[in-house]
């Protein structure tokens, strides 16, 4: 069972840790959340995120095959397959912290992050937890 909080909306949020599955809505894969240097808080004995673990290919990794058009791989392969849609390997571009941490809980002076915390690619990708990675 997760460690989870009770938020005031009545909504069940968890901490999420290091090997939380994370999906984007443009990608074919889900990814793993991964911790390089743990911040010294945890949660089951597992690396407890914060709202600035956010940085691709360090924390975020690949999506698998990405499907938006805002993607100039994307569009460019689709563009040589006269218009049919060419998925291409996801290159996650994310540029802020997650939003929707628990602003009451600091990890390394930053909002923790929870299960309902979302971000953004620029690709046009929201990115979710899918699993907090506490079992």
């Amino acid at each position: 069972m997760s460690e989870e909080l009770q938020t005031k909306g009545g909504d069940q949020r968890s901490y999420v840790v290091a090997g939380a599955k994370l999906s984007c809505s443009q990608g074919d894969q889900t990814s793993i959340l991964k911790m390089p240097v743990s911040h010294g808080v945890y949660t089951k004995n597992k690396a407890q995120m914060n709202t600035m673990d956010y940085k691709p290919y360090v924390n975020i990794q690949p999506f698998g095959l990405c499907q938006t058009l805002a993607n100039p791989t994307v569009a460019a392969a689709t563009a040589a397959n006269n218009g049919v849609l060419k998925p291409m390997p996801c290159t996650p571009v994310i540029t802020m912290p997650w939003i929707n941490g628990k602003d009451d809980q600091l990890i390394e002076n930053h909002p923790a992050l929870v299960s309902q915390s979302i971000n953004m690619c620029m690709y046009c990708g929201t990115i979710k937890v899918e699993d907090d990675g506490q079992e």
